[in-house]
Protein backbone atom coordinates (compact mmCIF):
# COMPACT_ATOMS: atom_id res chain seq x y z
CA UNK A 1 0.00 0.00 0.00
CA UNK A 2 0.98 3.49 -0.69
CA UNK A 3 1.32 6.24 2.05
CA UNK A 4 -1.94 7.84 1.01
CA UNK A 5 -3.88 4.75 1.83
CA UNK A 6 -6.33 5.26 4.57
CA UNK A 7 -5.82 3.28 7.78
CA UNK A 8 -8.34 0.92 8.48
CA UNK A 9 -10.73 2.60 10.82
CA UNK A 10 -11.50 4.99 7.32
CA UNK A 11 -11.32 2.02 5.26
CA UNK A 12 -13.91 -0.53 4.16
CA UNK A 13 -11.33 -3.49 3.80
CA UNK A 14 -12.89 -6.63 1.54
CA UNK A 15 -11.18 -9.74 1.13
CA UNK A 16 -11.23 -10.99 -2.48
CA UNK A 17 -10.87 -14.19 -3.13
CA UNK A 18 -8.99 -14.68 -6.78
CA UNK A 19 -9.50 -18.15 -8.42
CA UNK A 20 -7.83 -18.57 -11.91
CA UNK A 21 -5.59 -15.60 -12.17
CA UNK A 22 -2.47 -17.42 -12.95
CA UNK A 23 -3.61 -17.04 -16.44
CA UNK A 24 -2.86 -14.30 -19.09
CA UNK A 25 -5.80 -12.34 -18.83
CA UNK A 26 -6.55 -12.99 -14.99
CA UNK A 27 -2.87 -11.75 -13.86
CA UNK A 28 -2.72 -8.87 -16.37
CA UNK A 29 -6.13 -7.65 -16.53
CA UNK A 30 -7.70 -8.65 -13.17
CA UNK A 31 -4.68 -8.73 -10.51
CA UNK A 32 -2.00 -6.43 -11.59
CA UNK A 33 -3.95 -3.57 -13.86
CA UNK A 34 -7.20 -3.71 -11.13
CA UNK A 35 -7.46 -5.33 -7.85
CA UNK A 36 -3.08 -4.27 -7.09
CA UNK A 37 -3.76 -0.30 -8.93
CA UNK A 38 -6.70 0.23 -6.40
CA UNK A 39 -4.67 -0.49 -3.93
CA UNK A 40 -1.53 1.13 -4.96
CA UNK A 41 -4.37 4.06 -5.71
CA UNK A 42 -5.53 4.29 -1.81
CA UNK A 43 -8.59 2.03 -2.94
CA UNK A 44 -12.49 2.93 -4.33
CA UNK A 45 -12.73 6.64 -2.61
CA UNK A 46 -16.56 7.16 -1.62
CA UNK A 47 -18.30 10.42 -1.33
CA UNK A 48 -17.75 10.26 2.75
CA UNK A 49 -14.31 10.54 2.47
CA UNK A 50 -13.74 6.67 3.19
CA UNK A 51 -12.23 4.32 0.83
CA UNK A 52 -12.69 0.35 -0.23
CA UNK A 53 -9.29 -1.11 -0.01
CA UNK A 54 -9.86 -5.10 -1.66
CA UNK A 55 -7.65 -7.27 0.06
CA UNK A 56 -7.23 -10.34 -2.61
CA UNK A 57 -5.91 -13.64 -1.79
CA UNK A 58 -4.88 -16.06 -4.62
CA UNK A 59 -6.62 -19.47 -5.09
CA UNK A 60 -5.31 -22.40 -7.26
CA UNK A 61 -3.69 -25.43 -7.70
CA UNK A 62 -0.37 -24.92 -8.19
CA UNK A 63 1.10 -23.66 -5.38
CA UNK A 64 4.66 -21.92 -6.71
CA UNK A 65 2.89 -20.17 -9.49
CA UNK A 66 0.19 -18.78 -6.99
CA UNK A 67 3.50 -17.93 -4.88
CA UNK A 68 5.27 -16.47 -7.43
CA UNK A 69 2.30 -14.55 -8.86
CA UNK A 70 1.48 -13.28 -5.24
CA UNK A 71 5.08 -12.12 -4.74
CA UNK A 72 4.63 -10.03 -8.14
CA UNK A 73 1.26 -8.27 -7.34
CA UNK A 74 3.21 -7.18 -3.82
CA UNK A 75 3.03 -9.81 -1.76
CA UNK A 76 -0.63 -10.54 -1.42
CA UNK A 77 -2.02 -13.66 0.32
CA UNK A 78 -2.11 -16.81 -1.20
CA UNK A 79 -3.38 -20.40 -0.68
CA UNK A 80 -4.58 -23.93 -2.58
CA UNK A 81 -6.89 -24.42 0.13
CA UNK A 82 -9.81 -23.03 -1.83
CA UNK A 83 -12.15 -24.57 0.72
CA UNK A 84 -10.50 -22.80 3.94
CA UNK A 85 -10.53 -19.33 1.78
CA UNK A 86 -14.27 -19.01 0.93
CA UNK A 87 -14.55 -20.02 5.06
CA UNK A 88 -12.96 -17.08 6.18
CA UNK A 89 -15.65 -14.09 7.20
CA UNK A 90 -13.08 -12.09 6.12
CA UNK A 91 -12.87 -12.53 2.85
CA UNK A 92 -16.32 -11.47 1.14
CA UNK A 93 -15.94 -11.82 -2.82
CA UNK A 94 -15.15 -14.46 -4.65
CA UNK A 95 -13.78 -13.88 -8.18
CA UNK A 96 -13.43 -16.61 -11.29
CA UNK A 97 -11.56 -16.74 -14.01
CA UNK A 98 -10.76 -20.41 -14.25
CA UNK A 99 -11.78 -22.37 -17.57
CA UNK A 100 -15.71 -22.28 -18.54
CA UNK A 101 -16.17 -25.89 -17.24
CA UNK A 102 -15.24 -25.10 -13.91
CA UNK A 103 -16.64 -21.95 -13.39
CA UNK A 104 -20.14 -22.90 -12.68
CA UNK A 105 -19.40 -25.15 -9.72
CA UNK A 106 -16.42 -23.00 -8.18
CA UNK A 107 -19.26 -20.14 -8.38
CA UNK A 108 -21.94 -22.09 -6.60
CA UNK A 109 -20.04 -23.26 -3.91
CA UNK A 110 -19.01 -19.63 -3.68
CA UNK A 111 -22.90 -18.65 -3.69
CA UNK A 112 -23.42 -21.65 -0.63
CA UNK A 113 -20.52 -19.89 1.13
CA UNK A 114 -22.19 -16.45 1.40
CA UNK A 115 -20.20 -14.71 -0.81
CA UNK A 116 -20.49 -12.07 -3.05
CA UNK A 117 -19.66 -12.89 -6.67
CA UNK A 118 -17.54 -11.37 -9.20
CA UNK A 119 -16.93 -13.78 -12.45
CA UNK A 120 -15.27 -13.75 -15.90
CA UNK A 121 -17.54 -14.83 -19.26
CA UNK A 122 -19.11 -17.22 -20.08
CA UNK A 123 -20.85 -17.93 -16.94
CA UNK A 124 -22.17 -21.44 -17.40
CA UNK A 125 -20.76 -24.33 -20.99
CA UNK A 126 -24.66 -23.80 -21.67
CA UNK A 127 -27.46 -21.14 -21.29
CA UNK A 128 -29.38 -23.44 -18.25
CA UNK A 129 -26.23 -23.67 -16.28
CA UNK A 130 -25.65 -20.11 -16.45
CA UNK A 131 -29.40 -19.10 -15.97
CA UNK A 132 -29.33 -21.52 -12.78
CA UNK A 133 -26.27 -19.49 -11.36
CA UNK A 134 -28.04 -16.18 -11.75
CA UNK A 135 -31.39 -17.96 -9.97
CA UNK A 136 -29.42 -19.65 -7.17
CA UNK A 137 -27.56 -15.82 -6.68
CA UNK A 138 -30.92 -14.17 -6.85
CA UNK A 139 -32.31 -16.43 -4.09
CA UNK A 140 -29.49 -16.58 -1.52
CA UNK A 141 -29.51 -12.50 -1.47
CA UNK A 142 -25.67 -11.99 -2.42
CA UNK A 143 -24.43 -9.30 -4.73
CA UNK A 144 -22.92 -10.89 -8.40
CA UNK A 145 -21.36 -9.36 -10.94
CA UNK A 146 -20.28 -10.29 -14.66
CA UNK A 147 -17.59 -9.27 -16.26
CA UNK A 148 -18.29 -6.92 -19.15
CA UNK A 149 -15.00 -5.39 -20.31
CA UNK A 150 -15.55 -3.40 -24.10
CA UNK A 151 -18.52 -1.40 -22.21
CA UNK A 152 -16.21 0.57 -20.80
CA UNK A 153 -13.26 0.85 -23.85
CA UNK A 154 -12.25 4.32 -24.69
CA UNK A 155 -13.45 3.76 -28.44
CA UNK A 156 -17.01 2.30 -27.61
CA UNK A 157 -17.61 5.26 -24.67
CA UNK A 158 -16.78 7.92 -27.09
CA UNK A 159 -19.87 5.58 -29.66
CA UNK A 160 -21.73 5.57 -26.61
CA UNK A 161 -21.77 9.58 -26.61
CA UNK A 162 -22.73 9.48 -30.37
CA UNK A 163 -25.53 7.10 -30.02
CA UNK A 164 -26.70 9.60 -26.96
CA UNK A 165 -26.48 12.61 -28.12
CA UNK A 166 -28.79 12.25 -31.09
CA UNK A 167 -25.55 11.84 -33.93
CA UNK A 168 -26.27 9.24 -35.81
CA UNK A 169 -30.49 10.09 -35.86
CA UNK A 170 -32.06 6.71 -37.00
CA UNK A 171 -29.69 3.84 -36.82
CA UNK A 172 -29.74 1.35 -39.71
CA UNK A 173 -27.01 -1.25 -39.00
CA UNK A 174 -24.03 -2.19 -37.38
CA UNK A 175 -20.98 -3.53 -38.83
CA UNK A 176 -18.10 -4.90 -36.87
CA UNK A 177 -15.02 -7.13 -37.68
CA UNK A 178 -13.12 -8.77 -35.07
CA UNK A 179 -9.66 -10.85 -35.01
CA UNK A 180 -6.42 -11.46 -35.99
CA UNK A 181 -4.17 -14.13 -37.20
CA UNK A 182 -3.40 -16.42 -34.30
CA UNK A 183 0.18 -18.25 -34.99
CA UNK A 184 -0.71 -22.25 -34.97
CA UNK A 185 2.61 -22.68 -32.97
CA UNK A 186 4.79 -24.12 -35.71
CA UNK A 187 8.03 -22.40 -37.56
CA UNK A 188 9.71 -21.30 -33.96
CA UNK A 189 6.22 -18.68 -33.94
CA UNK A 190 4.67 -18.97 -30.14
CA UNK A 191 0.42 -19.02 -31.12
CA UNK A 192 -1.23 -15.79 -29.06
CA UNK A 193 -3.76 -17.91 -27.29
CA UNK A 194 -3.90 -20.66 -25.32
CA UNK A 195 -4.28 -24.47 -27.07
CA UNK A 196 -8.09 -25.15 -25.06
CA UNK A 197 -9.05 -22.43 -27.30
CA UNK A 198 -9.16 -24.41 -30.03
CA UNK A 199 -10.54 -27.57 -28.17
CA UNK A 200 -13.96 -27.68 -27.99
CA UNK A 201 -13.70 -30.55 -25.25
CA UNK A 202 -12.25 -28.17 -23.07
CA UNK A 203 -14.81 -25.44 -23.55
CA UNK A 204 -13.07 -23.66 -26.48
CA UNK A 205 -14.63 -22.19 -29.73
CA UNK A 206 -14.55 -18.19 -30.78
CA UNK A 207 -18.70 -18.15 -30.56
CA UNK A 208 -18.94 -19.60 -26.95
CA UNK A 209 -15.92 -16.97 -26.31
CA UNK A 210 -16.84 -13.79 -28.39
CA UNK A 211 -21.03 -14.44 -28.72
CA UNK A 212 -20.98 -13.32 -24.79
CA UNK A 213 -19.63 -10.33 -26.02
CA UNK A 214 -21.88 -8.97 -29.05
CA UNK A 215 -24.51 -9.72 -26.78
CA UNK A 216 -23.81 -7.28 -24.24
CA UNK A 217 -22.52 -4.66 -26.44
CA UNK A 218 -25.69 -5.02 -29.11
CA UNK A 219 -27.76 -5.37 -26.20
CA UNK A 220 -26.42 -2.04 -24.58
CA UNK A 221 -25.92 0.46 -27.26
CA UNK A 222 -28.35 -0.66 -30.37
CA UNK A 223 -31.06 -2.64 -28.51
CA UNK A 224 -32.17 -6.46 -27.27
CA UNK A 225 -30.85 -8.88 -30.04
CA UNK A 226 -34.23 -10.98 -31.14
CA UNK A 227 -32.69 -13.46 -33.76
CA UNK A 228 -29.61 -14.64 -34.74
CA UNK A 229 -27.91 -16.57 -37.80
CA UNK A 230 -24.62 -18.05 -37.64
CA UNK A 231 -22.19 -20.28 -39.61
CA UNK A 232 -19.05 -21.47 -37.68
CA UNK A 233 -15.53 -22.13 -39.20
CA UNK A 234 -13.01 -24.48 -38.06
CA UNK A 235 -10.13 -23.12 -40.64
CA UNK A 236 -6.91 -24.86 -39.57
CA UNK A 237 -7.28 -27.62 -37.98
CA UNK A 238 -3.83 -28.94 -36.64
CA UNK A 239 -1.91 -26.82 -34.42
CA UNK A 240 0.63 -26.74 -32.08
CA UNK A 241 0.33 -26.55 -28.05
CA UNK A 242 2.58 -25.13 -24.83
CA UNK A 243 4.77 -27.87 -25.32
CA UNK A 244 5.23 -28.12 -28.86
CA UNK A 245 3.23 -30.84 -29.54
CA UNK A 246 0.78 -30.99 -32.32
CA UNK A 247 -3.17 -31.15 -31.68
CA UNK A 248 -6.12 -31.52 -33.98
CA UNK A 249 -9.13 -28.52 -33.76
CA UNK A 250 -12.49 -29.34 -32.68
CA UNK A 251 -13.36 -25.96 -32.13
CA UNK A 252 -14.50 -23.54 -34.38
CA UNK A 253 -12.15 -20.49 -34.56
CA UNK A 254 -14.18 -18.26 -37.09
CA UNK A 255 -17.69 -16.98 -37.19
CA UNK A 256 -20.16 -15.39 -39.86
CA UNK A 257 -22.82 -13.89 -38.11
CA UNK A 258 -26.06 -11.20 -38.37
CA UNK A 259 -28.22 -10.21 -35.70
CA UNK A 260 -31.75 -9.05 -36.06
CA UNK A 261 -31.97 -6.31 -32.92
CA UNK A 262 -35.45 -5.16 -31.35
CA UNK A 263 -36.08 -1.96 -33.18
CA UNK A 264 -35.33 -3.08 -36.62
CA UNK A 265 -31.74 -2.66 -36.53
CA UNK A 266 -29.16 -5.30 -38.40
CA UNK A 267 -25.74 -6.27 -36.97
CA UNK A 268 -23.41 -7.97 -39.16
CA UNK A 269 -20.23 -9.59 -37.02
CA UNK A 270 -17.26 -11.39 -38.59
CA UNK A 271 -15.19 -12.48 -35.73
CA UNK A 272 -11.64 -15.05 -36.66
CA UNK A 273 -8.85 -15.76 -35.25
CA UNK A 274 -7.58 -17.00 -38.84
CA UNK A 275 -7.81 -13.52 -40.33
CA UNK A 276 -4.57 -10.77 -41.00
CA UNK A 277 -5.84 -7.38 -39.98
CA UNK A 278 -6.06 -4.59 -42.39
CA UNK A 279 -8.22 -1.96 -40.56
CA UNK A 280 -7.46 0.42 -37.54
CA UNK A 281 -7.96 -1.87 -34.69
CA UNK A 282 -8.28 -5.49 -33.97
CA UNK A 283 -12.10 -5.07 -33.26
CA UNK A 284 -14.05 -2.04 -35.54
CA UNK A 285 -17.37 -1.42 -35.35
CA UNK A 286 -18.96 0.43 -38.31
CA UNK A 287 -22.58 2.38 -37.36
CA UNK A 288 -24.72 3.64 -39.91
CA UNK A 289 -27.69 6.28 -39.57
CA UNK A 290 -30.09 8.12 -41.02
CA UNK A 291 -28.13 11.58 -40.00
CA UNK A 292 -24.29 10.34 -39.67
CA UNK A 293 -21.95 7.16 -39.40
CA UNK A 294 -18.92 6.50 -37.23
CA UNK A 295 -16.38 3.63 -36.67
CA UNK A 296 -15.01 2.75 -33.35
CA UNK A 297 -12.20 0.55 -32.36
CA UNK A 298 -10.65 -0.34 -28.79
CA UNK A 299 -9.57 3.29 -28.51
CA UNK A 300 -10.64 5.87 -31.00
CA UNK A 301 -13.87 6.63 -32.74
CA UNK A 302 -14.45 8.42 -36.12
CA UNK A 303 -17.48 10.05 -37.39
CA UNK A 304 -19.10 11.03 -40.33
CA UNK A 305 -22.06 13.31 -40.35
CA UNK A 306 -24.77 14.08 -43.07
CA UNK A 307 -23.48 17.07 -44.34
CA UNK A 308 -19.67 15.87 -44.41
CA UNK A 309 -20.63 12.69 -46.76
CA UNK A 310 -19.14 12.47 -50.11
CA UNK A 311 -20.98 12.12 -52.97
CA UNK A 312 -19.63 8.76 -55.03
CA UNK A 313 -20.17 7.67 -58.39
CA UNK A 314 -19.49 4.37 -59.04
CA UNK A 315 -16.81 4.46 -62.01
CA UNK A 316 -14.70 1.11 -61.87
CA UNK A 317 -12.30 2.51 -64.56
CA UNK A 318 -10.38 5.20 -63.22
CA UNK A 319 -9.11 5.72 -60.49
CA UNK A 320 -11.69 7.64 -57.33
CA UNK A 321 -11.02 11.16 -57.38
CA UNK A 322 -12.25 10.98 -53.17
CA UNK A 323 -10.32 10.12 -50.30
CA UNK A 324 -12.32 8.18 -48.25
CA UNK A 325 -10.14 8.60 -45.30
CA UNK A 326 -10.00 12.48 -45.20
CA UNK A 327 -13.68 12.95 -44.86
CA UNK A 328 -13.73 11.34 -41.45
CA UNK A 329 -13.21 12.95 -37.80
CA UNK A 330 -11.98 11.95 -35.29
CA UNK A 331 -14.37 12.19 -31.95
CA UNK A 332 -12.83 14.17 -29.41
CA UNK A 333 -10.88 12.77 -26.13
CA UNK A 334 -13.08 15.08 -23.39
CA UNK A 335 -12.26 12.43 -20.48
CA UNK A 336 -9.97 10.48 -18.93
CA UNK A 337 -10.30 6.77 -19.58
CA UNK A 338 -8.97 4.17 -17.22
CA UNK A 339 -8.50 0.71 -17.53
CA UNK A 340 -11.88 -1.27 -18.69
CA UNK A 341 -11.02 -3.64 -16.46
CA UNK A 342 -10.23 -2.01 -13.41
CA UNK A 343 -13.23 1.07 -13.81
CA UNK A 344 -15.77 -2.35 -13.74
CA UNK A 345 -14.12 -3.73 -10.42
CA UNK A 346 -14.13 -0.11 -8.99
CA UNK A 347 -18.10 -0.03 -9.79
CA UNK A 348 -18.57 -3.77 -8.52
CA UNK A 349 -16.65 -3.13 -5.17
CA UNK A 350 -18.97 0.10 -5.22
CA UNK A 351 -21.98 -1.73 -5.48
CA UNK A 352 -21.12 -4.40 -2.35
CA UNK A 353 -20.33 -1.62 0.08
CA UNK A 354 -22.86 1.41 -0.81
CA UNK A 355 -25.35 -0.93 -3.03
CA UNK A 356 -25.14 1.50 -5.75
CA UNK A 357 -26.35 0.17 -8.99
CA UNK A 358 -24.44 -3.29 -11.34
CA UNK A 359 -26.44 -3.77 -14.14
CA UNK A 360 -23.78 -6.41 -15.21
CA UNK A 361 -25.40 -8.96 -13.29
CA UNK A 362 -25.18 -13.17 -13.54
CA UNK A 363 -28.51 -12.77 -15.41
CA UNK A 364 -26.77 -10.06 -18.27
CA UNK A 365 -23.94 -13.22 -18.63
CA UNK A 366 -26.77 -16.08 -18.88
CA UNK A 367 -28.00 -13.94 -21.87
CA UNK A 368 -24.69 -13.49 -23.26
CA UNK A 369 -24.25 -17.65 -22.93
CA UNK A 370 -27.91 -17.98 -24.90
CA UNK A 371 -26.43 -16.10 -27.74
CA UNK A 372 -23.77 -18.20 -27.96
CA UNK A 373 -26.03 -21.26 -27.78
CA UNK A 374 -28.54 -19.93 -30.37
CA UNK A 375 -25.28 -19.29 -32.41
CA UNK A 376 -24.46 -22.65 -32.54
CA UNK A 377 -27.83 -23.68 -32.99
CA UNK A 378 -28.45 -21.69 -35.90
CA UNK A 379 -24.79 -22.92 -37.45
CA UNK A 380 -25.91 -26.77 -36.63
CA UNK A 381 -29.90 -26.32 -38.80
CA UNK A 382 -28.75 -23.78 -40.82
CA UNK A 383 -31.44 -21.70 -40.25
CA UNK A 384 -32.69 -18.34 -37.96
CA UNK A 385 -32.74 -18.92 -34.87
CA UNK A 386 -35.28 -16.62 -32.46
CA UNK A 387 -33.98 -15.85 -28.50
CA UNK A 388 -36.80 -16.38 -25.53
CA UNK A 389 -36.70 -13.79 -23.23
CA UNK A 390 -34.82 -14.96 -19.98
CA UNK A 391 -37.24 -13.79 -17.45
CA UNK A 392 -35.21 -11.79 -14.02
Amino acid sequence: MTATTPTLKEAHKLGVIMNGVTGRMGTNQHLIRSIVAIVRQGGVKLPDGRAIIPDPILVGRNGARLEALAQQAGGVRWTTDVDAALADPGNQIYFDAQLTQLRAPAVRKAIGAGKHVYCEKPTGVNVAEAYDLYLLARRAGIKHGVVQDKLFLPGLIKLKWLIDTGFFGRILSVRAEFGYWVFTGEDQVSAQRPSWNYRKEDGGGIIADMFCHWRYLLDNLFGPVKSVSCLGATHITDRRDEADQPYSCTADDSAYATFQLEGGVIAQFNSSWCVRVRRDDLLTMQVDGTLGSAVAGLRNCFMQPYAGTPRPVWNPDQESPIDYNSSWMPVPTNQVFDNGFKAQWELFLRHVVMDEPFPHDLLEGAKGVQLADKGIESWEKRCWVDLSELPR
